[in-house]
């Protein structure tokens, strides 16, 4: 099959080193995950301390549950691990039917919870399951599987593109009615993002661009709290006790952490001050008590997932892996997208939208689902390895 330009970027950069791997795993990685999942540990405990006082007047209510959720979250990435990713791609339609599913069962009364106004989560007792999480991932291997078994049509003609866009706008179209837009986005975004990746003709790749971007424009004026973010996002401070007050008290929370910050635990702007401190808006307490070199040190290690994802994946394609390549390839844009776009909304320089801090932010499907893809990129990554030797 003809390599792309991923492919012979790869070949120029591996032929300087060896082909002998010297470890299993990308340790590397596995650090970087460790320490933001032990920093975001430690700031949804100092960001969370008063409202858990306030409604269930035990003030490390949500650390515990969030120790809770690392601990399953890092379960479920054992099991993974050892999956080979050839049965993810056997399973990638069924999985994303499956989702379409959960999707509508998330709207029926009763079986679907509403939380935040937004019905979002499937309700199992005390137990509650995010499913728009799920579908991320589904949506990843759909288009990863979809690619390589139809990647000629895809150089060929702008035929190829009709299935996966038509499949995306299903996923979306529910997603909307919960409604999830910040999902829809990142979903998009995502996998728009794969099939750039391919040997795509861009006159057929930016012309479907252009046509989705339109869309998402006009679903986010067709709605009049959409537009309120908006609007806000633009200038808070014109109306920053109504619809500015929550990007208002996060760019306060930056201003007064300075370089250094304040020092853990020390944050104002949690103390009520701040909504969806240890969720949404966790970076910015983070940026309040850790200051500047806090935030530097949290993108650099979103960074060097985001490196060391794509290196997976073009180390996979150079091996001819493609549905493991792709897949990296999604995985790493979802996580690096969504953790860039939670840290604009914080720092003002994107719209308000409900995505949590990958890794960091405070919840139990998003924890767990983390977990689970950096589970699959190390899995491909050991494959990687076993195919250069290592033994």
């Amino acid at each position: 099959m003809k390599y792309s330009w991923l492919g012979r970027r790869y070949h120029t950069i591996h032929s300087k080193y060896s082909n002998k791997p010297r470890a299993l795993y990308d340790t590397g990685l596995i650090i970087v995950v460790l320490v933001l999942m032990i920093l975001g540990l430690m700031m949804v405990a100092s960001s969370s301390v008063m409202i858990a006082t306030k409604y269930y007047h035990q003030p490390f209510y949500f650390l515990l549950h969030q120790f809770i959720y690392i601990i399953i979250g890092c379960g479920a990435a054992l099991v993974v691990v050892r999956v080979d990713i050839r049965y993810w791609e056997q399973w990638s339609v069924p999985l994303l039917l499956l989702c379409c599913i959960l999707l509508c069962l998330v709207l029926v009364p009763g079986i679907g919870r509403i939380v935040g106004g937004g019905r979002r989560w499937l309700a199992f007792g005390p137990i509650g399951i995010q499913v728009s999480e799920i579908v991320k991932m589904a949506m990843i291997f759909y288009v990863a599987d979809y690619i390589v078994r139809q990647r000629k049509q895809f150089e060929q003609s702008i035929i190829g593109f009709i299935t996966p866009i038509v499949v995306l706008s299903v996923v979306a179209f529910l997603l909307l009615l919960e409604p999830d837009f910040g999902a829809v986005v990142v979903i998009t975004s995502t996998v728009m993002a794969m099939l750039f990746l391919t040997n795509v003709k861009l006159r057929y790749y930016f012309g479907i661009v252009l046509v989705i971007g339109v869309l998402l424009a006009i679903i986010a004026i067709s709605s009049p709290y959409r537009i309120a973010r908006l609007t806000a996002f633009l200038n808070p401070w014109a109306d920053q006790f109504n619809s500015g007050y929550q990007l208002t008290q996060s760019l306060i929370a930056f201003g007064r952490g300075g370089w250094f910050g304040l020092g853990l635990g020390e944050s104002v702007q949690k103390l009520s001050y701040l909504p969806e401190a240890h969720t949404d808006f966790l970076f910015a307490v983070l940026a309040e008590e850790l200051g500047l070199v806090g935030v530097f040190l949290v993108l650099l290690l979103y960074s060097i997932i985001v490196m060391k994802g794509f290196w997976i994946g073009l180390r996979a394609y150079a091996r001819g892996r493609f549905f493991a390549a792709y897949t990296a390839y999604g995985i790493t844009f979802w996580l690096g997208l969504q953790a860039a776009v939670n840290i604009g909304v914080n720092a003002g320089m994107l719209p308000t939208k409900g995505l949590t801090l990958p890794l960091m932010s405070y919840g139990g499907a998003s924890i767990v689902i983390s977990c689970v893809v950096i589970a699959i990129l190390l899995r491909i990554d050991y494959e990687n390895r076993q195919e250069y030797g290592y033994r």
